[in-house]
């Protein structure tokens, strides 16, 4: 069985972080976009604990995830399913759609691209000398 010990301590702090963000921020910036932003790196995480996969691969699937969720707030799929009595549903489906949530989505896979590619190029760099 595959689990990368770094991958899962990243994830928990980052959970940690966004706990932290949502019981105690109350801010313009840091809980409506901040919250956004680590929680595509979070789920990249989680993933990247328990499977080996490729970088590019899994931080596409992440973001067409949020993207996903985001959309169907859109859509109102929370009053959809009968569900906007449901606190942990309206946490987890979220109940308004926002373009600067994709954004803030879209940033974040970025920074897991970019943070790879070089911690990548750095493990190479070890290698050869």
């Amino acid at each position: 069985m595959f689990f990368n010990k770094a991958y899962f301590i990243a994830a928990l702090t980052l959970f940690i972080a966004e706990v932290l963000i949502g019981a105690y921020m109350h801010d313009t910036i840091i809980r409506p976009y901040g919250g956004d932003f680590f929680v595509v790196i979070l789920m990249y995480c989680i993933i990247k604990s328990f499977f080996n996969l490729p970088v590019l691969q899994t931080a596409c699937y992440v973001l067409i995830f949020a993207y996903t969720v985001e959309i169907s707030q859109y859509f109102h799929l929370v009053n959809l399913l009968s569900l906007q009595n449901n606190r942990m549903a309206k946490i987890l489906l979220g109940t308004s759609f926002s373009v600067t949530d994709l954004l803030a989505y879209s940033l974040g896979a970025l920074l897991v691209i970019i943070t790879e590619s070089i911690r990548k190029r750095a493990a190479e760099s070890l290698i050869i000398r």
